[in-house]
Formats: C-alpha cells, structure tokens, sequence
C-alpha cells in the first residue's frame, strides 16, 4: 500500500511517502506547501498521484488554522485521488517517535496540549503533571523546558527530532481508512476568533 501521510498541527509541517512500512521520502515543510512536498514526493519515488492508496493525515490537537488546511487538503485529495482517508493524533505521531515520553504540544496562551489520563487534553502550561525521570516531547516541551527541568522532567535537545510529529509515524500509526469526512479534528478548545466574538 502506498501512503501519502502529513501532519500540519503544529508550526512544523511533515509529509512522507510510505510503501508497506518504507519509507520512500519524507520531508519538513509548510501547511501551505503540503500540496507541492506531495507532488514532489511522489515524483521522486518515481510514481504517479493516482499510486497513492491511502492518505493518512494529522488530527492534531494543534492549531485551528493549520489542522483546517490540513483536513481540506486531506479530503481535496482523497476526491481527487480517489484514496481513502485515516486520521492519526498528532500526539500518537510523537509518542511513536519517543515511546514512553509524555507528547507536549505547545498550545499558545500560557496552556499545552498533551495526555491526561490517557486522553487529549488542553492544561496551563504551569499545571502540566511533570514526573521526575520521565522525556518530555514536542514543541510544547522545548518552550517550557525549564519548568519541566526544573520538576525532575527530561527534555531532549531542541533540536533533537524526537520534537516533529513526523509523517511516517502517522502512515505506521494509520489503521481504519475510510471516507475523508471521518476523519476528525481533535479540537480542544474554541478558536481565537472565535472567543474574541464571545467576549
């Protein structure tokens, strides 16, 4: 099976290219070059879009605006290539890099996303559960860093890559695909124009 995967909830965009659990490309990107990395992608495999079998995309929970382009995108797509679809949390994509790390997406406004009694969820950054010993993942972990160091909590290098949700975790990690439509978002809270209109 040939996978076109990609994550854009977060400021770093991935997409790669897998054929049954290899991967044939991958790259960090833009939401707004996901379309160009693909096409490119496929090129360089030596393949034509109508290949793809599979498009796996990030569901994050990460930005309102980059996990809309990247589900649009999924589903422009799946019409087009006639590919079904597979949404994959963006926080499972980085467990998967870093197994046994706590995944910290950085959420803006002081808060984090990240897993609370094993589901998604949206905390202040300053009430994030830190364990002593325990690795610390994502771009959430690199910019709270010392509050996490300073509660016994391990952060890799910022450069480290275990901080991307990287695309062929999202194809390994794929497993029910379907119509583009289920493929939901994991939003956590309600977006910012959306409270600016509430207030």
């Amino acid at each position: 099976m040939l996978i076109l995967a990609f994550d854009t909830a977060t400021d770093v965009a991935t997409i790669a290219l897998v054929r049954d659990g290899e991967v044939l490309g991958e790259r960090v990107s833009r939401a707004v070059k996901i379309l160009d990395e693909a096409d490119a992608l496929v090129v360089e495999a030596g393949a034509v879009p109508s290949d793809v079998n599979g498009i796996a995309v990030g569901t994050g929970p990460g930005s309102y605006t980059g996990l809309r382009m990247g589900l649009v995108t999924a589903r422009a797509l799946s019409l087009s290539l006639e590919a079904p679809v597979a949404g994959v949390s963006t926080l499972d994509a980085l467990v998967a890099g870093a197994p046994d790390a706590q995944p910290v997406i950085d959420a803006r406004r002081s808060e984090v996303f990240t897993f609370v009694n094993r589901k998604p969820a949206c905390v202040r950054a300053d009430e994030l559960i830190v364990e002593a010993g325990r690795m610390y993942v994502g771009d959430g972990a690199v910019r709270y860093r010392s509050a996490i160091e300073d509660r016994g909590g391990l952060v890799p290098p910022d450069d480290d890559p275990v901080h991307v949700p990287w695309a062929r975790h999202h194809a390994a990690l794929a497993r029910v695909f379907g119509a583009a439509e289920l493929a939901e978002p994991i939003y956590l809270r309600a977006p910012d124009a959306e409270r600016a209109l509430q207030r």
